[in-house]
């Protein structure tokens, strides 16, 4: 192996890509319940009590994905690192100023920068996406890469725009607010995530990479 080439990648588990990915939501999600008392809705101070422990523990989380993924897929990818210090940054505003404002628009900013990144890169011909997930999808092509950077840019956007209308205290509550992000984000993640799959292997993806590209999609 020369100086320039990268390891091979590890091959990992659905499970354990789930696990590093979504892990830290979910966590965010059971922890606010756990702590969320029944007459949360009529107890301001209860709900944030509720909302700082969880997001201590969605903080926690996501630092923990970092020797996860460095242990079960033998690498930390840019775009986890990048995702744990927006979590960080928000969350600790967050706690420090028990307001749930910043945790809510969060997933906006992440959004943005990425689509903005991916989209940068697109325009000057660099697929970004190979870059920030660190992949190497066996066989796929550039032109492969550049769509796909393309298509998760515009979809970033998409979700950034939907995050906003139900990070919208007016229109939701925190707890609807962070229900949508599993029943919601999730499944449309992974829905987009397996459209793309016809292009990609259009554009010489091996069936043997189909698992990979699937569980390692791109993620807030």
């Amino acid at each position: 192996m020369t100086d320039t080439q990268k390891p091979p990648h590890k091959p990992v588990p659905a499970w354990a890509n789930l696990l590093i990915d979504y892990g830290p939501v979910l966590v965010f999600f059971l922890s606010y319940r756990l702590w969320r008392p029944a007459n949360a809705g009529h107890n301001p101070v209860a709900e944030v009590l509720a909302v700082t422990k969880g997001t201590m523990a969605f903080i926690i989380a996501t630092i923990a994905a970092l020797p996860a993924s460095k242990w079960l897929r033998g690498r930390v990818a840019p775009m986890l690192w990048i995702t744990t210090v927006l979590v960080c940054g928000f969350g600790g505003l967050t706690i420090w100023t028990q307001n749930p404002v910043f945790i809510r628009h969060k997933p906006t900013a992440v959004y943005l920068l990425f689509a903005a990144v991916l989209g940068w890169g697109w325009w000057r011909g660099r697929p970004m996406l190979k870059y920030l997930l660190e992949a190497a999808f066996e066989g796929l092509s550039d032109a492969g890469w550049a769509k796909l950077s393309r298509n998760w840019a515009v979809f970033f956007m998409f979700l950034a725009g939907l995050n906003e209308v139900f990070a919208n205290p007016a229109w939701f509550s925190f707890d609807q607010w962070l229900r949508y992000k599993l029943l919601v984000f999730l499944p449309l993640s992974f829905l987009f995530t397996f459209a793309n799959l016809p292009m990609l292997m259009r554009h010489g993806l091996g069936k043997a990479a189909e698992g990979e590209a699937m569980g390692e999609a791109p993620h807030e």
